[in-house]
């Protein structure tokens, strides 16, 4: 049957709606895709600007490094050039010191690091002595760090010559809660012994502090003592220092020991003692350190009954311990002894031992929990005897003599044996381990 006109035209109508539904809809289709694009190529123009800046800034990067670079170039020539300078300086410092008719008997170094008031009282102690020994003994100042005033306290002095150490590298201590000054004298000791040994060749060094004065016989001592350590090397150091020194301990400025603990604070070492140590050399408490036995094996140290040195160092790395109750009582030699008269030989390791063996066996014997109540009122040399670090310490603490043991050893013992005066008096009160006797062979 054929279509009607009516319907074949509203085919035509719904074909061209749809037709213009389709139309539309591309349209809008068209336009989404068409935003998407621009913001599609927006967003590449703004990244091509950000990568273009981010070009320029590494492009300024690379040349600020490139300039850095050149810089620090130019810094290291200048620095090696002044190393050089400084080094040719501290040279012919030192040999305008030296007097090339006289060997040096030893260097004299002054470890400091930030106290100028301390320095510069320590300096004018030890001028007043060394000014007309200056060729035997020229002196050095190793200042620790950059402190300005003890530098300029430092260069102040035309007749020392000055050597900084500056160490960048952060300390980093072996246990927590440790003081890391204790790290950096280590590190400044060594750095200072290897320059004055290695770097100037001396054959012997006096190591002094910042805050101690010298006797007058200061160098007569060590000058004698020099002949010792060259022909003794059962002697492994002598030093200047008691640690029982204070004044009702002491009573003959002539007396010099032997002993099995290192006193430090002023001390002098031979060169080929110091090419054994410097290897191994500890990273903090070196003196510690030098006072353990397999450091120092079966060698000794000279003591002197009366100290050539006097610690005023209150403040300090040690936080002033001990120094109301050990330190401040010392009493600083006054008079001069001609040091080369003196025979030393009786220093020697056998001589030494058998002398002293006999002063200890002739000492009255005292016996008992009271026998330090009985040592006031004997009128001859004493010995008491201790069993053990306990016993020794409430002796000691009687008397009022350092208690203090390091590696089994009490402070100034020789073979366990700690000798003082009583009370100012020629009277020794010896005190004796069980095996003291046995060590002295008597």
């Amino acid at each position: 049957m054929a279509r009607s006109p009516c319907d074949l035209r509203l085919l035509l109508l719904a074909a061209a709606v749809a037709f213009i539904y389709i139309q539309v809809r591309l349209f809008a289709t068209q336009s989404h895709y068409a935003d998407r694009l621009a913001e599609a190529e927006k967003s590449e123009n703004q990244c091509t600007s950000q990568l273009k800046s981010l070009i320029d800034q590494v492009s300024m990067q690379q040349e600020k490094i490139v300039a850095l670079e050149e810089m620090k170039i130019r810094q290291d020539e200048e620095r090696a050039h002044l190393k050089i300078l400084i080094q040719d300086l501290e040279k012919r410092s030192v040999q305008k010191l030296l007097n090339k008719d006289v060997v040096p008997v030893a260097a004299v170094v002054i470890m400091a690091c930030n106290r100028p008031d301390y320095l510069e009282r320590t300096v004018e102690s030890i001028l007043k002595y060394q000014t007309s020994v200056a060729s035997k003994f020229p002196l050095f100042i190793s200042q620790d760090g950059t402190n300005g005033a003890v530098k300029k306290k430092a260069l102040d002095y035309k007749q020392i010559t000055y050597m900084q150490h500056v160490n960048l590298e952060p300390v980093r201590t072996e246990r927590p809660g440790e003081l890391t000054a204790y790290y950096k004298i280590a590190k400044h000791y060594k750095w200072a012994l290897d320059e004055l040994f290695i770097k100037h060749n001396f054959s012997r060094v006096i190591i002094l502090e910042d805050d101690m004065e010298i006797a007058p016989d200061f160098f007569d001592y060590f000058e004698a003592a020099a002949k010792l350590l060259d022909n003794d090397k059962t002697i492994m150091a002598v030093s200047s220092w008691n640690d029982n020194g204070q004044k009702q301990f002491v009573n003959d400025p002539k007396a010099l020991y032997r002993s099995d603990f290192f006193p430090g604070l002023g001390w002098m070492l031979t060169k080929s003692t110091w090419l054994e140590l410097s290897p191994k050399w500890p990273k903090a408490y070196w003196d510690d350190w030098v006072r353990l036995k397999e450091i120092h094996g079966n060698r000794q140290f000279i003591r002197p009954e009366i100290c050539r040195t006097y610690n005023f160092g209150k403040h300090g790395s040690s936080l002033g311990q001990f120094f109301e109750q050990y330190l401040e009582p010392i009493k600083l030699n006054d008079v001069h002894i001609d040091w080369n008269s003196e025979d030393l030989s009786y220093l020697g390791e056998d001589k030494f031992s058998t002398k002293f063996g006999k002063e200890v066996a002739s000492a009255t014997p005292l016996h008992g929990s009271d026998a330090v109540l009985k040592a006031h009122s004997m009128a001859t040399d004493v010995r008491i005897q201790y069993d053990d670090q306990e016993d020794f310490e409430r002796i000691a603490r009687q008397f009022g003599i350092f208690e203090e043991w390091k590696d089994g050893i009490p402070r100034t013992a020789y073979k366990g044996v700690v000798v003082f005066r009583y009370k100012s008096s020629p009277r020794r009160i010896f005190l004796v381990s069980p095996d003291s006797v046995r060590q002295l062979g008597v």
